[in-house]
């Protein structure tokens, strides 16, 4: 049986099925997203997605939808479903009897006594679809009619009606190949039976409707070219699988390669082990450069913040140490400016060294690692001294000060109407948290390596005893018993916000020991859910619990009640930390939580956020990179802790 399915009741329930996602993505960053019924509810959804070179390295949606038609004693019955307006036409849902993932997706017709399946297959290092289809019950032989949509766009646009797009089809063998527009590669769809014909009946399909896009308040209906169909035979018990490509392959090694690819994917037995998967997808190897995909499906790859922040738990919390070096000598080499010298995420650039620590916690050689990347974190050190950032400077008393009028410079960056909806101007809690435990791992890495910098020690040194000295004066509230989220001219904001949590966190805490207890109780009281970290206490009146209603309401709870799973890492760490083991029976309780949603929003994946008000739905991105690993190094941290 597999691990994640559905069954007819589920899916012909469109209130619930739509509102369900499947997302296969392999290492050229291409990826297959729908929703569990093939029905496309976003822009981004669409069958093959790929990253093309030429535009940039963008994503581009080339195959939309691929709809099913069964022709059996001159009775056509139609398989796809689209959305137009309210209307759903065809309703091919009512034929869905069980969906599978495992992780090959499957999903099974019943039309009468016929039974076809179909399985969904992305090539783990080439830019191909596989999709195989196969008669199992039924007449002794069925004609299938297959009629691809083309989108050719990229995946934040629509496309629409126009006299550029060419339908004309290309030759290739057992298919044919479409180039909607001159400057897009070619889109090869092959069968592995030789006897496909294609008919050309080109067409548009007008305003299909992407429900989910109409609910957030965007533009939501697009034109879909379909150039023809092809149609071919099925006998019963036997199958033929489509490619959907931009190279043209032999169709005589789709049927072996499909089969080999089956078997190297596994059977999933576990929660952990579709976590692993999980993470495996959000790792992708593009032209030999290995990234981090933020999210699927709009987020981008390799971006400074969510790299840092997701590295560690992607690859050392799941088993990968070789990847780590990579994808970080990559992101260096490509985030040059956001280290060094302009950011709008000020934080970011010193979270290098947490990650350096953790690096060296799983076991790398401390001077090795300080040897290759000290050089890096010292230049990131001394771009936050006067002179060199506009957004950010060191005042005089050692605390960092980040301010640009109207814009957002922490990882709290929505807009709404043009205007920061957290600016959080002035001293950040969690920025001169960071900035103190790098400062203090760059003088000991130094010691250490017996440096002979001794103007580095020396300067820095009584830099960190300035840092030191002020942190808990500035930031710390007595009265209420945690530290500010931050400081301005006006004095401490005392928003209950989870940035204060990694003041207590990192591993050089500017915050004295004895107060650490009393930090904590407050982020349990206010922050913790089953579900993640609040980004503010529900006592705030401007807390919003749920992430819904159009792009302004959604952006005002995004930053403003919704929980991050990503913050779950640095919670259970630091109640391990201050509780001790009393706390694994909690710790268990708040990661287990996340499996029990893997067979919504994203099946099988790991949300980027939900709600901050019970029943806490999941939102935003349906496999996130900061929330599959921060739950990679959760359970790490379980298995560390289960026998103490």
């Amino acid at each position: 049986m597999a691990f994640l399915k559905f069954n007819k009741a589920e899916l012909v329930n469109l209130s619930y099925s739509l509102k369900r996602e499947i997302i296969c993505a392999n290492k050229t960053g291409a990826y297959c997203n729908t929703s569990i019924l093939t029905c496309n509810t976003r822009r981004y959804h669409g069958l093959l997605a790929l990253t093309l070179d030429r535009f940039g390295g963008d994503r581009f949606l080339m195959l939309s939808s691929l709809d099913e038609s069964v022709i059996v004693e001159g009775k056509q019955f139609n398989l796809g479903i689209h959305c137009y307006g309210e209307i759903y036409e065809p309703r091919g849902h009512k034929y869905v009897v069980d969906f599978e993932a495992d992780p090959v997706t499957r999903i099974t017709y019943k039309i009468g006594n016929i039974v076809i399946r179909k399985s969904i297959l992305l090539c783990p290092d080439v830019d191909r679809l596989y999709i195989k289809y196969e008669l199992l019950e039924g007449p002794s032989q069925a004609t299938i009619r297959l009629r691809p949509l083309l989108a050719f766009r990229n995946i934040h646009d629509l496309t629409h009606v126009n006299d550029q797009a060419d339908p004309t089809p290309g030759t290739c063998r057992n298919g044919a190949s479409f180039r909607l527009y001159e400057s897009y590669p070619d889109l090869y769809l092959q069968f592995s039976d030789s006897k496909v014909a294609f008919h050309e009946d080109s067409h548009w399909y007008y305003g299909v409707t992407y429900s989910d896009e109409y609910r957030r308040g965007f533009d939501c209906k697009e034109d879909l070219l379909s150039p023809g169909f092809f149609e071919l035979k099925l006998k019963q018990g036997r199958s033929f699988i489509v490619s959907a490509s931009k190279l043209e392959s032999d169709p005589k090694t789709f049927a072996p390669e499909f089969k080999s690819l089956s078997k190297l994917s596994g059977e999933i037995k576990d929660y952990r082990q579709q976590l692993l998967h999980c993470a495996d997808t959000l790792i992708t190897n593009h032209n030999g450069r290995m990234k981090i995909e933020a999210g699927y499906s709009w987020l981008l790859a390799g971006l400074l913040r969510e790299t840092l922040l997701a590295l560690p738990g992607l690859t050392l919390s799941a088993g990968k140490p070789e990847e780590f070096e990579q994808i970080l000598d990559n992101l260096i080499a490509d985030e040059q400016q956001r280290l060094f010298s302009r950011t709008t995420q000020v934080e970011a650039p010193l979270y290098l060294a947490c990650v350096l620590q953790i690096y060296i916690d799983h076991g790398a050689d401390p001077k090795y690692v300080w040897k290759k990347y000290g050089k890096v974190l010292k230049k990131v050190l001394e771009s936050y001294l006067p002179g060199v950032r506009n957004e950010v400077v060191m005042h005089p008393n050692g605390l960092l000060w980040a301010q640009m009028d109207g814009v957002a410079l922490s990882w709290m960056n929505a807009y709404v109407d043009g205007r920061a909806v957290t600016e959080r101007a002035g001293y950040q809690v969690e920025t001169n948290a960071f900035w103190y435990n790098a400062i203090c791992f760059a003088l000991e890495m130094e010691k250490n390596s017996r440096s002979r910098d001794k103007a580095f020690r020396e300067k820095w040194t009584s830099i960190a005893a300035l840092v030191k000295e002020n942190f808990t004066k500035v930031f710390f509230n007595e009265q209420l018993g945690y530290l500010a989220d931050y400081v301005d001219n006006s004095g401490q904001n005392m928003d209950v916000r989870p940035n204060q949590l990694f003041a207590i966190w990192v591993k050089y805490s500017p915050v004295e020991d004895e107060l650490h207890p009393s930090i904590l109780r407050v982020i349990d009281r206010e922050l913790v859910t089953a579900r993640g970290l609040r980004t503010l206490s529900p006592r705030d009146v401007k807390y919003r619990g749920v992430y819904e209603g159009s792009q302004r309401d959604r952006d005002l709870a995004y930053h403003q009640g919704c929980t991050r799973p990503g913050l779950l890492e640095q919670y259970i760490d630091t109640c391990f930390r201050i509780k001790g083991p009393s706390f694994w029976k909690r710790a268990q309780w708040l990661t287990e939580g996340f499996f029990e949603d893997l067979n919504k929003h994203g099946v099988g994946a790991f949300a980027e956020i939900y709600d901050g008000d019970p029943p806490f739905e999941a939102h935003g991105a349906i496999s996130s990179a900061l929330s599959t690993a921060a739950l990679l190094a959760s359970v790490e941290l379980l298995d560390k802790y289960k026998d103490l």
